[in-house]
């Protein structure tokens, strides 16, 4: 199997609340909207890579609950190649998402006894790939993988959502460390110091920052991105989405900061939509949006 972008780690089941303000203690509220939908970072960069028309596939778990089931016919539907998903009958993993009119957003996970994969339950030696994205959350899978194809030419890149044990095992050991702001502040204090600590054992570090842009360093120089400007309805699945985007984009012949310009105008697209699932948008809609804005780059 010959695809462009393999996404290796977490997916859940997303239930999507959409609210008026998130609730104090004790209080009862009612939703206004409610949408059920795969999540999780591994998974949703996957549809984001197969909806801009690459070849995508996930390596990962899903339940046999009803959850699995919806969150497989969705990868099915999407195009993400499903040859590398265990499914057995540890649940799979939930995210209830409550959503605010300006965007903002409180999350809770639930995995339950589902616990990470062990580090010979997918057989990848059948599946080749241009880059391989992994999140941190497989990480006895992805340091085997990485392992294995550590004498061949594919790119790798790690999304860093956070500090934990698998990005701890993983982010010294890819070529694109592309970590958000909570990452870098858990990591090093604050986003300036960890871009230069990070950058010194990683060949290229990108910062992402929301609606503040990014920061990046990449062949020795180092700059920053403002955001796109989009009315923000939802920035559930925003990273992911630029993640993959990031990913795809890496399997074309585009320039670094043409790759970033990419990647961020699909994760503000992301965020013009409830659910990280529908506002994951196509190669046209970035288009569109790159053709109309350009963000601001600096260059330090």
């Amino acid at each position: 199997m010959n695809i462009d972008v393999l996404c290796v780690g977490h997916a859940s089941y997303d239930l999507i609340f959409s609210i008026d303000h998130h609730p104090m203690a004790d209080e009862k509220i009612s939703a206004s909207g409610f949408i059920g939908m795969g999540g999780g970072p591994a998974a949703n960069a996957a549809v984001t890579v197969a909806k801009l028309g690459f070849k995508a596939a996930y390596a990962g778990y899903l339940g046999l609950d009803i959850y699995g089931e919806h969150h497989y016919r969705e990868l099915l539907e999407t195009g993400v190649h499903s040859d590398l998903i265990i499914r057995a009958n540890s649940p799979t993993p939930l995210s209830t998402v409550l959503v605010k009119p300006d965007g903002q957003r409180a999350l809770i996970n639930y995995k339950g006894e589902t616990k990470a994969l062990p580090i010979n339950a997918i057989d990848f030696s059948a599946i080749t790939a241009k880059v391989v994205l992994f999140d941190g959350h497989e990480p006895q899978l992805s340091l085997a993988l990485l392992e294995q194809r550590q004498n061949k030419s594919i790119i790798s890149v790690l999304d860093a959502g956070s500090l934990h044990d698998g990005t701890l095992a993983l982010m010294h050991k890819v070529d694109y460390l592309v970590c958000s702001e909570k990452f870098a502040i858990q990591y090093a204090g604050t986003i300036e110091v960890a871009l230069q600590r990070l950058a010194e054992t990683s060949p290229t570090v990108v910062i992402t920052l929301g609606e503040k842009g990014l920061i990046w360093k990449h062949s020795q120089e180092q700059g920053a991105l403002s955001a796109f400007p989009v009315a923000c309805v939802d920035s559930t699945g925003a990273g992911d989405a630029f993640h993959g985007a990031f990913a795809a984009a890496l399997c074309t012949d585009m320039s670094w900061l043409d790759i970033l310009r990419y990647a961020s105008a699909a994760g503000a697209l992301c965020c013009t939509k409830v659910g990280a699932r529908t506002g994951i948008p196509n190669h046209q809609d970035i288009e569109l949006l790159l053709k109309s804005t350009l963000p601001n780059l600096m260059l330090t």
